[in-house]
């Protein structure tokens, strides 16, 4: 039994971690966004950008160390209770009961796998380097409007529309000179 009240305590201490970890990405996050704000000021959008991913990947993995260490607390609280009962039952050996709460037990421990696996998948889904972009997007912009900033991230159409037909133009004339000839030939 202290083995498995220590065990206990560790799932208590991971979801306490989990949860200081989940405030850390809050602060990190906030950082990130003040850093948005300043590149914003300096005209410097590609760098804006990179800390907009991260502020974004940060908001991420804050919500997902808070899902987990809800999820371990949970299961905690419910092994807690088997862990309890276990001296009981085993003390009277009655079969019946003592095979309730093996059966009980193991669901525990196959529930705490399948959440341990989601969330080393899900915490790995955060940590990839690509952010969708339409969030970075939006969230440059929200920043950008809170410190009274114009946000220009655009090309100005009129030069990049042009010099694109101009050289598509002008490659589309040379091959239909270089038809023309060609039929002129036959």
């Amino acid at each position: 039994m202290p083995n498995m009240e220590k065990q206990l305590f560790n799932l208590k201490f991971a979801a306490k971690e989990l949860q200081r970890n989940s405030k850390k990405c809050d602060k990190e996050e906030k950082a990130e966004k003040a850093k948005v704000k300043k590149a914003i000021q300096k005209g410097n959008m590609e760098v804006a950008r990179i800390h907009a991913e991260n502020a974004i990947r940060q908001k991420n993995q804050s919500v997902n160390f808070l899902r987990m260490s809800a999820r371990i607390d949970a299961v905690t609280k419910s092994m807690a209770g088997v862990v309890k009962g276990m001296d009981a039952t085993l003390k009277s050996m009655n079969l019946e009961k003592i095979s309730g709460l093996m059966d009980k037990f193991e669901h525990q421990f196959e529930t705490l796998d399948v959440q341990t696996a989601h969330m080393e998948d899900t915490m790995s889904s955060t940590t990839t380097l690509t952010t969708p972009q339409n969030q970075v997007e939006s969230l440059m912009h929200q920043l950008a409007d809170e410190a009274g900033l114009d946000l220009n991230m655009e090309l100005p159409q009129g030069t990049t529309g042009s010099v694109g037909t101009s050289v598509a133009s002008a490659e589309q004339d040379e091959l239909s000179n270089r038809l023309a000839k060609l039929r002129d030939q036959m």
